[in-house]
C-alpha cells in the first residue's frame, strides 16, 4: 500500500541550502512574467530580518511552495509566495495563504496586505476568492500599472 505523501508548513530559514532553490526559481518565474525589470527581487537578506516569518510548505520533506510575513507597525504584508510548477492546480497556493494568514493571526495581526502583478491571473483569482480587495499602493510599492495592490482585514 503506499502512503499519502505529507504536507508540512513551517517557519524556515530562506537561505538555506534546501529552500534556495525555490527563490531562484520564483526569481526566473517573475522575471520572465515581467521582463522589463519593473519587478525588484527580494534579497535573501532581506527575508532574514527581524519583521519577516518566512514559511514553506513541503512533501516529505521538499519545499514546494513558500510565502513570507513582512510585519509593518498597522499591517502585514505578504510577500514571495510561490508554488512550484508541478504542484499546481493541487489547493496548495489556497492552503499556503491561509497558513500565512494564520501567522499573521497568531502574531496579532489584524490587516493583511499584498503586492502581486496584472500578469499573474491564478494569483489574482485565489487573493480574490480568500477576500483580499483591491487598495491604493501603500509601504515601498508606488502606482504601476502593472502592479495591482490588495487588502484584507482578519479582525
Amino acid at each position: 500500500m503506499l502512503n499519502a505523501p505529507a504536507l508540512h508548513f513551517a517557519v524556515d530559514d530562506p537561505a538555506s541550502p534546501e529552500v534556495a532553490p525555490l527563490i531562484r526559481q520564483l526569481d526566473g518565474y517573475l522575471a520572465e512574467l515581467y521582463p522589463t525589470g519593473n519587478i525588484r527581487p527580494i534579497a535573501v537578506e532581506e527575508l532574514k530580518q527581524a519583521n519577516v516569518t518566512f514559511l514553506t510548505a513541503r512533501v516529505d520533506g521538499t519545499p514546494v511552495a513558500c510565502g513570507a510575513c513582512v510585519w509593518h507597525a498597522d499591517y502585514v504584508e505578504i510577500k514571495r509566495m510561490y508554488v512550484l510548477p508541478a504542484c499546481r492546480g493541487l489547493g496548495l497556493g489556497k492552503q499556503l495563504l491561509e497558513a500565512l494568514e494564520a501567522e499573521v493571526q497568531r502574531g496579532g495581526g489584524k490587516r493583511v496586505r499584498l503586492e502581486t502583478g496584472t500578469a499573474q491571473a491564478e494569483a489574482l483569482e485565489l487573493y480574490e476568492r480568500a477576500g483580499y480587495r483591491r487598495c491604493p499602493p501603500f509601504g515601498e510599492h508606488h502606482a504601476n500599472p502593472r502592479s495591482i495592490c490588495m487588502e484584507k482585514s482578519l479582525a
